[in-house]
């Protein structure tokens, strides 16, 4: 089964923000470490870090027009910063993984959704 992890940045300190910095250089070494360990990890395919949440577009369609937003939809703290993509045996293994993603024990969280395998 493919689970996609995303990862909810929430109150993570990113390298972007200036919480990075009361990190110690130890404490981000262990963050890079982590999810180095993770995208390393079998059956996993790295996704890609976002750009930060204000730099979003949401776009809808209402009558035959397209409307855009500037901006997420959702708010900030519960913006996607990036996701992975996991083939494991069920679900206890892909909860293991979420939980290895540094963001899930530092201020955010991480969703792990199955994906499906049929087409529309």
């Amino acid at each position: 089964m493919k689970y996609l992890l995303l990862i909810h940045q929430g109150t993570t300190p990113t390298p972007r923000d200036a919480s990075w910095n009361a990190l110690s250089e130890a404490e981000q070494g262990a963050v890079y470490a982590a999810y180095e360990a993770v995208n390393e990890e079998p059956g996993v395919t790295c996704g890609l870090a976002l750009e930060p949440p204000e730099l979003a577009t949401t776009v809808r369609v209402q009558d035959g027009r397209t409307l855009t937003t500037d901006g997420p939809f959702v708010e900030l703290k519960e913006a996607v910063a990036g996701y992975l993509i996991l083939e494991a045996d069920d679900l206890d293994a892909a909860i293991a993984l979420a939980a290895r993603i540094p963001a899930a024990a530092m201020g955010g969280a991480i969703e792990v959704r199955p994906i499906a395998e049929s087409t529309w």
